[in-house]
């Protein structure tokens, strides 16, 4: 293990902006921090947004830099890489961030029915092939356990590089009746005025720069209805 690796995993645990439990905690249980992350963590009810995936942190700092009126949380469990946002977050001193260090399988043991009003996945592991489609993040799968929490018709938002991945999540958003709100193949040729979209990540930066188009697909989740997997 690199000294980096260890000196930040240590860091990590004197930063009071991160929450980073034992799997016996969360395994099969619910960890103490679901239904009270408004209440006991960021003492206010502002809205509340997930980032899953979120890698070094970027979007989740960089959305709760421009909109301080929501609150923020950025879920992986690459501790080395969310040690980077959760320190600029606590550098820059903002109320409004979280981290917690979890396998997103796990997610359902950290947040009760209608706690959270969105979700953004950005740049997830695309996992490629038929025979890994159900470990996607937008995969059928993982959208049943985001409605145990999600509130009704709340926002998901993807932005990938892999077009596979992309093509994928649009199938199922639209197979299963849901409201898709925007998609595009090539978010940067479109003349997008929304600041959220602008945002950029460590990859994307790697991946623009190397010319790759970036694909964006928006889509709100009911919660009574069951997701089902797109059929090819």
């Amino acid at each position: 293990m690199g000294k980096n690796k260890l000196a930040r995993w240590n860091e990590l645990e004197t930063l009071n902006n991160v929450f980073q439990p034992e799997i016996n905690a969360v395994f099969g249980k619910d960890h103490q921090v679901k239904g009270t992350w408004n209440k006991q963590v960021f003492m206010n009810l502002n809205p509340l947004v997930l980032e899953l995936g979120c890698g070094k942190g970027e979007y989740t700092v960089g959305l709760a830099t421009s909109f301080p009126g929501n609150n923020y949380i950025g879920v992986d469990i690459k501790g080395a890489r969310m040690w980077r946002g959760a320190k600029t977050a606590n550098e820059n001193n903002l109320p409004n961030v979280a981290f917690l260090r979890t396998r997103i399988e796990f997610i359902n043991s950290f947040f009760d029915a209608d706690e959270v009003d969105e979700i953004w996945i950005t740049f997830p592991d695309p996992h490629p092939g038929g025979r890994n489609s159900n470990k996607r993040l937008t995969s059928p799968w993982f959208l049943n356990k985001y409605r145990l929490f999600l509130k009704d018709k709340g926002l998901i938002h993807l932005k990938t590089d892999n077009t596979e991945l992309y093509n994928y999540s649009k199938k199922v958003v639209l197979q299963n009746g849901l409201k898709l709100v925007t998609s595009t193949s090539d978010l940067y040729s479109e003349n997008f005025s929304d600041d959220i979209l602008s945002i950029k990540t460590h990859y994307e930066k790697i991946f623009l720069k190397d010319g790759l188009k970036i694909n964006y697909l928006s889509f709100r989740l009911d919660k009574e209805k069951i997701i089902d997997e797109a059929s090819y």
